[in-house]
């Protein structure tokens, strides 16, 4: 604003000059009179937009599930847009033959827990080697190891959800088959909101971890306060930006990942 004085002093003084050698008639007036209050409009103009950049709203948790076997898909619980919760399952696949498979490797774990039982009998009546004992008892080690591995692709024949959360997109259909690394579907967790910036490096004075500042968001047509959280390790060189992150401390529902809004910071630009 001290520029703002300094124009308005100026124009002040070449009116009393002016009016010395002959007074002013009221339209010359006038617009030197809009002329200031255009100049000073400008002037304020540049320095709000000095303290404003954009930012993008971001969930704190997004990723993307994948499958880790191959396998028919047998039902789907959840379409785009659905809510979940936690471990709730979201994607079951026909498992019978990996079932069918741990059920063999138990059968065989029975069998050599029962052979190993009946060698150490033997044993003692002395009809039988020490080595064959041990043989025995690694079968035992050997099946329960099965067991374990036949254990896993069972397990994974539901998704569970692995936080609160959305369904952004799904990416298969029931009854079709899945390889190994198929994504299944895109998830967030929007229960925290990010936004993300990038702020000139000629802020960093005035902006820091817990600096509160207002967003203006474009779809919803409301301004939220929200608080810087993290800042970036680095500032583009190209850019002479930093990125910065900050959470949204008013809750509104009607608030979605993606939308975008203008960021309005109290930033002084002085020379020290």
């Amino acid at each position: 604003m001290s520029l703002i004085i300094l124009i308005t002093t100026l124009l002040k003084i070449m009116f009393l000059m002016i009016n010395r050698v002959f007074i002013i008639p009221v339209k010359a007036f006038y617009s030197i009179f809009v002329i200031v209050f255009l100049l000073s409009s400008w002037v304020e103009a540049q320095e709000r937009s000095s303290s404003i950049t954009r930012g993008l709203l971001v969930a704190r948790t997004e990723t993307t599930l994948s499958s880790q076997q191959s396998a028919r898909i047998e039902r789907i619980s959840v379409k785009d847009g659905d809510r979940f919760k936690r471990n709730q399952t979201l994607i079951e696949f026909d498992c019978r033959l990996y079932q069918a498979q741990l059920n063999k490797a138990k059968a065989q774990l029975q069998a050599a827990k029962k052979t190993f039982a009946a060698n150490l009998q033997l044993q003692g009546f002395q009809a039988i080697s020490q080595l064959e004992v041990a043989v025995s008892e690694a079968e035992v080690a050997k099946a329960e190891a099965d067991v374990e591995l036949s254990k896993v692709p069972v397990s994974l024949c539901k998704v569970k959800a692995p936080f609160n959360g959305r369904v952004v997109k799904l990416h298969v259909a029931p009854y079709a088959t899945v390889p190994p690394g198929e994504p299944l579907m895109d998830i967030l967790d929007d229960s925290q909101l990010e936004i993300r910036l990038h702020i000139p490096s000629t802020w960093l004075l005035s902006v820091r971890i817990g600096t509160q500042f207002k967003v203006g968001i474009d779809e919803t047509g409301r301004t939220y306060r929200a608080k810087v959280t993290r800042m970036g390790a680095k500032v583009d060189p190209v850019s002479q930006t930093l990125s910065i992150i900050a959470a949204i401390v008013d809750k509104d529902k009607h608030l979605l990942a993606g939308m975008s809004g203008v960021a309005r910071f109290k930033i002084s630009l002085k020379k020290r």
